[in-house]
């Protein structure tokens, strides 16, 4: 998959992919939305200081990089299982600027985090635990259940199968009771295949750029 790095409006990196006509993260702003979807209307909206962690689409690992900034300023302890079927080669990540634009962590953090073997776990920081999966999400294998989940795949007119009650229903079943899910898109049809595999949705304000967003909860 080739892959090219722009510049998104708050200064921060994505990359884009001619294939599907895609970026990985919205061009008005590639942190600013981490940050609004997964962080503020996820992380943050979690209780308890032991937080399980499942992300579809590790990507560019800047939700990782986020959600490690806000378990430090909120002192939570995380383990965060991310999945990946294409992973960035090092000529691609080292490029990437989220270490210099997140405060807290040190610089090389991102580096470091895509340096580290797939398929077992590490520690990359205090009462922090990652294990990167490389696999298809229709594959993964995830072990145990989870608290909060990044869905953060291609836009759903790009990769429709990966929206799929299979897969949402297979996340469903690796929730824990009132765990939730957030993602950046709003689009109908994702709701309703939330609500057919036993999500309770709404709409939340997106980031900018973007109207609406979905929180969809385990009942």
């Amino acid at each position: 998959m080739r892959r090219e790095l722009r510049i998104t409006g708050d200064g921060s990196h994505t990359l884009y992919v001619p294939e599907l006509d895609e970026p990985y993260h919205s061009v008005h702003g590639s942190i600013q939305e981490s940050r609004h979807v997964y962080i503020n209307e996820g992380f943050r909206k979690t209780s308890g200081d032991n937080l399980r962690i499942l992300e579809c689409g590790f990507g560019t690992g800047l939700n990782l990089l986020l959600t490690m900034e806000a378990a430090r300023t909120e002192v939570k302890k995380v383990f965060y299982h991310a999945v990946e079927k294409y992973p960035l080669a090092p000529e691609e990540y080292v490029h990437l600027n989220f270490g210099s634009l997140v405060a807290g962590l040190p610089p090389h953090t991102l580096t470091s985090i895509h340096d580290e073997p797939w398929n077992r776990p590490f520690i990359p920081g205090d009462s922090f635990t990652v294990f990167k999966e490389q696999a298809d999400f229709r594959n993964m294998a995830p072990k145990g259940t989870f608290d909060l989940v990044y869905f953060d795949a291609f836009a759903p007119d790009k990769q429709p199968d990966l929206w799929s009650t299979k897969v949402f229903s297979k996340i469903f079943e690796l929730m824990n009771p009132r765990a939730i899910l957030v993602t950046y898109t709003s689009k109908g049809s994702v709701r309703r295949t939330l609500s057919s595999c036993g999500f309770s949705v709404e709409k939340l304000p997106g980031p900018p750029g973007k109207r609406e967003m979905i929180r969809a909860s385990k009942r």
